[in-house]
């Protein structure tokens, strides 16, 4: 194992939701490719500036390290691209009629959610294999089980606002607190990404103050 390196930065997670029930009543060939072709969708949008760091089954975990992303401000808009790129992809997929399986016609039932939180990680070198490790690592991990609820939204921490240059009075974002054993309490913010694509207002805009 080398050296630790401790960074500031993004801890993004873009989780596909309704993963398992898609998966486990979809043919496996065609359920692997169907969202194998939406999650490297999401990738190729968050990356750049955000950098892949893993993909861990049915999410994508990504870091914005300040080193690559001196500008949080852009972040918003970065993760608004992968909305919308999902979004596309996943209609491409369910208007295409050259495959009835169950896969290629339950796609429409997907959806997207992004959390998006800010703090330090130590990244490693194990056994050859690049990690990142650290209290906040595990905060943006916990944060993908939450009480939202269903359906396509945005999930802000408390912590990022301020580098994301996000202000939810501005993005009528809900406020919620969440508790986990050992973290504690955790304050976060949500934006509808559904209504947001329907009504592009200032109102509900994931933008910058």
């Amino acid at each position: 194992m080398t050296h630790d390196i401790v960074e500031d930065g993004f801890l993004i997670l873009a989780d596909i939701t309704g993963f398992t029930a898609f998966v486990t009543a979809s043919e496996v060939e065609h359920g692997a490719w169907v969202t194998g072709a939406l999650l490297e969708t999401v990738m190729r949008e968050m990356s750049p500036p955000l950098e892949i760091q893993d993909l861990e089954g049915d999410a994508v975990f990504a870091l914005g390290p300040e080193r690559l992303v001196p500008d949080g401000h852009a972040v918003p808009s970065v993760l608004r691209g992968a909305f919308a790129a999902f979004k596309e992809e996943q209609r491409k997929l369910a208007l295409d009629e050259s495959c009835g399986c169950r896969a290629c016609r339950g796609v429409a039932g997907l959806d997207l959610k992004l959390i998006a939180h800010h703090g330090q990680f130590v990244r490693q070198l194990v056994g050859g294999r690049s990690r990142v490790a650290g209290p906040d690592v595990i905060v943006a991990h916990r944060l993908l089980k939450n009480p939202v609820g269903a359906g396509a939204y945005l999930l802000v921490t408390e912590a990022a606002l301020a580098p994301a240059g996000l202000d939810p009075s501005i993005s009528a974002m809900r406020r919620y607190r969440i508790s986990y054993p050992y973290l504690g309490e955790i304050v976060c913010f949500v934006a509808d990404l559904d209504r947001s694509a329907r009504e592009p207002s200032p109102a509900m805009a994931i933008g910058a103050v």
